[in-house]
């Protein structure tokens, strides 16, 4: 989301940064999933048993679909430009709901390991609370920056 604004550099060149990130992004959650599976498989653990599980997976998979989506009306075949200036809101509309929905899947995970771990130290508790702070921050100035960049 942040290519635009901090990558200084033509169009093209914003743009691609933007499409690499994200294929970065998309390469390392599908090692993720894939550890959190063969973990799950390895200590006899239930698949899909909780909030933060299917937040994550659905998330991922609509994450996929908006890579796909932007490299198809963005990339390939080059679009006409009224076309992609149609479909420019609803690219960033869903990029900023799947930001959002990262936060609620990471949120939830923070809580899933404080509940499961039993966490009754009050300094592991902080910690998890300040980190779960700083995530949504995160969230709110990446989003801010985003729908306030046009009047920079």
């Amino acid at each position: 989301m942040m290519a635009y604004k901090t990558v200084i550099a033509e169009r093209t060149v914003q743009k691609c940064m933007h499409m690499m990130a994200h294929l970065v992004a998309i390469i390392l959650g599908i090692v993720g999933i894939y550890a959190a599976f063969k973990y799950h498989r390895l200590q006899n653990l239930t698949n899909m048993y909780s909030l933060h599980s299917w937040l994550g997976l659905v998330t991922f998979i609509l994450y996929g679909v908006q890579w796909l989506f932007g490299l198809c009306t963005f990339w390939v075949p080059q679009p006409t430009v009224p076309y992609r200036v149609l479909m420019l809101p609803w690219h960033v509309c869903l990029g900023r709901t799947l930001l959002y929905m990262a936060i609620c899947t990471a949120e939830t995970g923070l809580m899933q390991v404080f509940t499961y771990l039993g966490l009754v130290d009050n300094h592991e508790a902080r910690l998890i609370n300040f980190l779960a702070l700083a995530i949504i921050l995160f969230g709110v100035t990446v989003d801010f920056s985003v729908a306030f960049a046009r009047y920079v």
